[in-house]
């Protein structure tokens, strides 16, 4: 426990079922590698390179994963509860039914990202690019979408319950049976979005575009 990999060359290497709990992994090179199931939880993970990384089921909760490079990795089923995913790249990761509640991923990149069933509980998604995004079915009731960028994603049948979408981009986005009860929509761009049979109750939809 509490190894140190800085810098470490991991590539494809197989750490399935490893306990890693709080390893150093900053800037670490880990692509295509195997951590299905492996006990990441509280490692420093800062700029390491996980593009390809096989992370199916992993325990990444309070994982430090700021600037991390995790695109089109496999994170179907992990845990990311409590992590710190600031400026991470999420680009066409695969995070179907992934745990994210209360994560951190203030101005991550999600573009083409798959979180169809994922639970972003009260998750602080501010700023965060989340164009072509797949969540439909996700929880993210109250989750924090200020700002962020939901250009064409699909949230159809999504759990937006008291989240807070003041000022973000909906352009086209499909909110088709979507929970939006009580959300903030002020000054929201919804340019295009299908609302068809979103449930809207008590939502502030004040200076919102609705074009």
């Amino acid at each position: 426990k509490e190894a140190n990999l800085t810098k470490a060359n991991l590539t494809k290497a197989n750490l399935r079922e490893a306990d890693l709990t709080k390893a150093n992994l900053t800037k670490a090179n880990l692509t295509k590698a195997k951590l299905i199931t492996t006990n990441l939880t509280k490692a420093n993970l800062t700029q390491a390179g996980l593009t390809q990384a096989k992370l199916r089921k992993a325990n990444l909760s309070k994982a430090d994963l700021t600037e991390a490079n995790l695109t089109e990795a496999n994170l179907t089923g992990a845990d990311l509860t409590d992590a710190d995913l600031t400026e991470a790249n999420l680009t066409e990761a695969d995070l179907t039914k992934a745990k994210l509640i209360t994560a951190d991923m203030t101005k991550a990149k999600l573009t083409q990202a798959d979180l169809q069933g994922a639970d972003l509980t009260d998750a602080d998604l501010t700023k965060a690019n989340l164009s072509k995004v797949d969540l439909t079915r996700a929880r993210m009731k109250g989750a924090d979408l200020q700002e962020a960028d939901l250009t064409d994603a699909d949230l159809q049948g999504a759990d937006l319950i008291e989240a807070d979408l003041k000022g973000a981009n909906l352009t086209r986005a499909d909110l088709t049976r979507a929970h939006l009860n009580k959300a903030n929509l002020k000054g929201a761009n919804l340019t295009e979005a299908d609302l068809t049979e979103a449930n809207l109750t008590e939502a502030n939809l004040s200076q919102a575009n609705l074009k």
